[in-house]
């Protein structure tokens, strides 16, 4: 069976088809979030810090580290900052390095571009997941030397310099296309999280559907796990909860192994801990049976998610990982 090995220090978590669900933390991002990107700005790294220690009492196993802050007061001041080439380096390093102080789980590190991703595989310790390539020639070329140089695994995207396609047949072709030009780098398939690009289900109404299609055909004909940004199919409808709590377990029964998602919100994670139940990869139950506590103190207790997630996290000590040998 696939098996995608992530460590930190002194965790391991793997990415597998007979794996829990693997939760990647999607909070520590300030593409959209002003106030983060102001407060990474003056050097502030509270609300990084905070988020991280939340994301993974609520469930996250690896936390995605994106670089991509605009910088407006000191691009004013200076004209280098307006070049992401120019801040995203810097800024990637000091993220990993506040965010490995305070939480000791795997990294998945996020940027477009290089010389971050770089950065990021230089300052995170253990095996990190790096985030991404495309099927596009540039990036590939970029890309996938620094996978085989550093020995990680990598998120793949199913778009190409073509764009992004709604045929799924598309995506999959393109999907392929990564899997082997990687193979030419010596780099193995089980190195290789396909991600087949979630459609907006409100702006396609097959777009469901096509990734569960998707999701088997990338487990049955490449051998390769998968991920997605899993709010991406709710995207401009009311209740967006509601749908994300519903797909994430029709995506894992379909296969999927991974998602990029906000693990601070309690719909999602009870629907994903549901499934890992019914699918036989919570053994016992602890994992659902810990949450019910969660829940039950949400209610008695009037705290949120977080808070409470915290609490049981503190009383009953977190995860315990193995450590592999990075190599």
């Amino acid at each position: 069976m696939t098996r995608t090995v992530l460590e930190s220090k002194t965790k391991t978590v793997v990415i597998g088809f007979d794996e829990p669900f693997c939760v990647i933390g999607e909070r520590i991002n300030p593409t959209g979030r002003k106030k983060l990107a102001a407060e990474l700005e003056m050097g502030d790294f509270s609300t990084v810090e905070k988020d991280a220690l939340e994301q993974v009492a609520c469930g996250a196993t690896v936390l995605d580290i994106n670089s991509g802050a605009v910088f407006s007061n000191k691009m004013a001041e200076d004209p280098r900052y307006a070049d992401n080439n120019f801040v995203e380096p810097p800024l990637m390093r000091d993220l990993i390095s506040r965010v490995q102080a305070v939480v000791d789980v795997p990294l998945c590190i996020d940027s477009s571009v290089p010389a971050a991703l770089e950065a990021g595989l230089e300052a995170a310790e253990g095996r990190p997941l790096l985030n991404s390539v495309t099927g596009e020639e540039e990036r590939l070329e970029l890309v996938l030397p620094l996978v085989k140089k550093y020995n990680v695994p990598v998120v793949a995207i199913s778009n190409d310099d073509t764009g992004i396609s709604e045929d799924p047949d598309v995506r999959f072709a393109v999907a392929k296309k990564i899997v082997e030009r990687a193979a030419d780098f010596g780099i193995p398939a089980h190195d290789i999280v396909v991600d087949p690009l979630v459609m907006p289900v409100g702006a396609m109404a097959t777009a469901g559907r096509q990734v569960f299609t998707l999701v088997n055909r990338l487990r049955e004909e490449l051998g390769v796990n998968t991920t997605c940004g899993a709010s991406n199919i709710s995207f401009g409808l009311p209740n967006r909860h509601g749908i994300n709590g519903a797909y994430l377990p029709m995506a894992i029964g379909a296969g999927m192994t991974s998602a990029i998602m906000n693990p601070v919100r309690n719909q999602e994670m009870e629907a994903i801990r549901a499934a890992n139940l019914l699918m036989n990869h919570d053994p016992n139950g602890m994992e659902w049976i810990k949450l019910a506590k969660v829940l039950d103190a949400m209610k008695e207790e009037g705290v949120t998610f977080a808070e409470a997630s915290a609490a049981a996290a503190a009383a009953g000590g977190g995860r315990r990982g193995g450590r592999r040998r990075r190599g």
